[in-house]
């Protein structure tokens, strides 16, 4: 799903793109886009190449002077980021081409990527890019059809409130992907503040932390082992807490994929064990 400022495909072919979202920023690399890339967000970090990029200020607050210097011919937003719709006045203002997508499903990503190698003019790059990404989830999918029961996965976006996706985020595809249910399925928002009493209610198989812009080495599975009343769960008795890195399960791109099989690994570890190969002598 995209939209954008009188952005024609047919007429030009961008050389001089800016980047505002970490996820539009992986998928211009990972079609090979990186030396038309002039600019990125403050919080743009990967592949390596992304760092020595001039930065146009965080997310929520683009810098539109430094936009402007770099002269970009196409400007690529995402209201996957709350908060960056504040930005978008400023790009009407500037008079500059920009696209603005609001992926909510592994399927929309695909569609961004489709619509962002078109408006670069790099389609069969696309459907290449697409075509590897598919081919990786049915991989996942023919293992975790295997898996004989669907555990529930308690999601934290963050922790002080309570924040769990809910059933327009991707990542109840991801999680009914791994064979397993997400949950607050029946919650109609991307994503919602979470009472206690409700996780307690539930009692899930799986605690996994996601919080957004914390490195995964600084979230810390004691602190929910500490809170109180958590220890009366089902997956904290069990050992069943596990982190992960924000950058492959938070931001609608390419790498949600990688995030898919990792996930897949930690829900059903028995379906991933690879048989032995070669005979003992």
């Amino acid at each position: 799903m995209a939209g954008g400022r009188s952005f024609d495909m047919s007429c030009i072919v961008p050389q001089r793109i800016v980047s505002l979202t970490c996820s539009n920023t992986e998928i211009l690399f990972a079609l090979g886009l990186g030396a038309r890339v002039v600019g990125v967000d403050d919080w743009s970090d990967f592949p390596r190449e992304v760092k020595a990029l001039p930065k146009v200020g965080p997310d929520l607050k683009i810098d539109m002077i430094k936009v402007a210097a770099l002269k970009p011919d196409l400007v690529l937003a995402s209201l996957s980021v709350p908060g960056m719709e504040r930005n978008l006045p400023g790009l009407e203002r500037l008079g500059v081409p920009f696209l603005v997508l609001e992926p909510k499903s592994l399927d929309d990503v695909f569609e961004d990527i489709e619509t962002i190698s078109a408006a670069t003019g790099v389609s069969q790059a696309g459907r290449r890019l697409i075509a590897d990404l598919q081919a990786r989830i049915e991989a996942v999918r023919a293992r975790t059809r295997e898996a004989l029961d669907r555990p529930t996965l308690y999601w934290e976006w963050w922790p002080k409130p309570l924040i769990s996706p809910g059933r327009l985020s991707w990542i109840l595809q991801m999680s009914e992907l791994a064979a397993a249910d997400l949950l607050f399925k029946d919650v109609e928002a991307t994503s919602f503040v979470v009472q206690e009493s409700q996780v307690f209610e539930q009692d899930p198989d799986l605690v996994m932390l996601c919080w957004c812009g914390t490195l995964q080495e600084k979230m810390r599975v004691s602190k929910v082992r500490e809170r109180p009343g958590w220890e009366r769960l089902r997956a904290v008795k069990q050992g069943q807490i596990h982190c992960f890195p924000e950058d492959l399960f938070g931001r609608p791109g390419p790498r949600l994929v990688e995030g898919l099989e990792r996930l897949a690994r930690v829900v059903h570890p028995e379906v991933f064990v690879e048989a032995p190969t070669g005979r003992a002598h």
